[in-house]
């Protein structure tokens, strides 16, 4: 009866998406509008037209959300001054921020984690790479995407290793603040007292502990990446103009602000509101993985 009872499932708790909701509404408000732009950018090609159309006899004509559902309508959000149509123009952006904000999340905290894990554990080598660390957070991101762009055609490849770079010490020094305190430990001392390799110790011992804060500074890398991608976009040094991105709608737009507000609002709101999301989902992951914050919730 016993072993029957210790195999039988684990009734769920009632209640508990409920309970969730009401102790983290932040992730879930944030994570909610993520998810929708998600499906968004996901199935732009089914959803809007093409951005790149040219209609100048239907330029500037203001929006008309009442055919926001109406399949092949292309004034749901208006026209810019080419013609074309601004939600599928807007639509497609967020492919173009969504994909330079993960790749630059990805790509950096996973080389600050390798790189603030040795600069953390090993003392030699810590001199070293903070001083590169310092060399790289003193060469602006701007300046280097400007740099990148003219030396090369451009493209979200380039922006996304320009917006990287910058954002690989903030990681590193993130990492390596976690592991001079963890190494400190008593848990530490006794696994390198009986014998095991400094590997195994940052792998098993060590890099647990890094996860928490690195997930939360994942967050915030990738909100910053959107910023940087759009402004840069915005100033010319970024995706090329013919890649519909919110930074470029803006840029192309700004001449018509006055006539033509909503070429800019719908692409600025976009962004404010996938910007905020991030941010949303970042602080209510560090209140709960946060042990002590975590208890004041309960």
């Amino acid at each position: 009866m016993a072993g029957a009872a210790a195999e039988a499932p684990i009734a769920a708790r009632p209640g508990g998406a409920r309970v969730f909701i009401r102790r983290n509404p932040t992730i879930v408000i944030g994570g909610a509008l993520l998810v929708i732009m998600l499906i968004l950018a996901v199935l732009a090609p089914f959803i809007a037209g093409d951005p790149l159309h040219v209609n100048p006899v239907n330029r500037l004509q203001p929006p008309d959300l009442a055919k926001l559902f109406v399949p092949g309508a292309v004034d749901r959000f208006g026209t810019d001054n080419l013609g074309r149509d601004v939600f599928a123009r807007t639509i497609y952006g967020a492919r173009v921020s969504l994909l330079v904000g993960i790749f630059v999340a990805f790509f950096s905290t996973t080389i600050g984690l390798f790189v603030g894990l040795a600069a953390g554990y090993y003392r030699a080598l810590d001199t070293v790479i903070m001083r590169l660390m310092d060399a790289l957070m003193a060469i602006p991101g701007i300046l280097l995407a400007i740099a990148l762009v003219a030396l090369t055609r451009g493209g979200v490849p380039v922006v996304i290793f320009a917006i990287t770079i910058p954002e690989i010490p903030r990681v590193v020094r993130l990492v390596r603040a976690v592991v001079l305190t963890v190494r400190e430990r008593p848990f530490i001392d006794a696994a390198v007292s009986v014998g095991s390799r400094p590997k195994k110790v940052i792998l098993r011992h060590i890099l647990p502990n890094t996860l928490a804060p690195l997930i939360v500074q994942a967050t915030y890398v990738c909100a910053s990446a959107i910023l940087v991608e759009a402004g840069l976009s915005f100033l010319g040094a970024g995706v090329p103009p013919e890649i519909p991105t919110w930074g470029n709608m803006i840029a192309q737009s700004r001449l018509f602000l006055s006539r033509a507000p909503w070429t800019v609002f719908f692409p600025g709101a976009c962004l404010a509101i996938v910007v905020l999301a991030i941010n949303l989902v970042g602080d209510g992951l560090r209140d709960r993985l946060d042990p002590r914050l975590a208890r004041r919730m309960r």
